[in-house]
């Protein structure tokens, strides 16, 4: 199965993403990475954000996937106990799982952030242009395009993610 997920880090956000991205691939082996966009804070006033996607084929169901996420995070520093929209160190988020269309368990496939943040589905429509969501049957290409781009301004940031 291919699992997406959505990056972010607004705290030392090189330093963390390239060591979540590290973990990552300790854990999944081979993965897709998008380029990494800085935006913003949405929600509150803090540091600018750093973003990407990365994909990866598992074997792992969803629910086993989205428990690693959270023990990459907690390892990384992470709070869950703050406010929703804040500052962290690593947020990683599971936002597709091939085709499947879920909400149960706390885990909603896709993530509606996919089509209301310019940060997910950006760096989405660069890495897979061409991959139907689920729900709407649009490419991310052409669910790139009709964004209004005006809300939410992007800046694209070279990061490198060493092997």
């Amino acid at each position: 199965m291919d699992a997406y997920l959505s990056i972010g880090s607004n705290i030392d956000p090189i330093y963390y993403i390239q060591a979540g991205v590290a973990d990552l691939r300790q854990q999944y082996g081979k993965l897709n990475i998008s380029p990494v966009y800085e935006s913003e804070s949405v929600g509150f006033s803090g540091s600018n954000f750093y973003n990407l996607i990365v994909a990866f084929e598992t074997v792992q169901d969803p629910y086993e996937v989205n428990k690693n996420l959270r023990m990459i995070e907690a390892k990384h520093g992470r709070q869950r106990s703050g406010q929703r929209f804040s500052s962290r160190t690593l947020d990683l988020d599971l936002i597709l799982y091939d085709n499947l269309i879920l909400k149960n368990n706390g885990l909603e496939l896709p993530r509606g952030e996919i089509l209301r943040y310019a940060f997910v589905l950006q760096p989405l429509a660069d890495l897979v242009p061409d991959l139907l969501h689920p729900v709407t049957g649009q490419s991310y290409a052409e669910l790139w395009q009709q964004f209004d781009k005006t809300e939410q301004l992007l800046w694209q940031v070279q990061m490198d993610f060493p092997i």
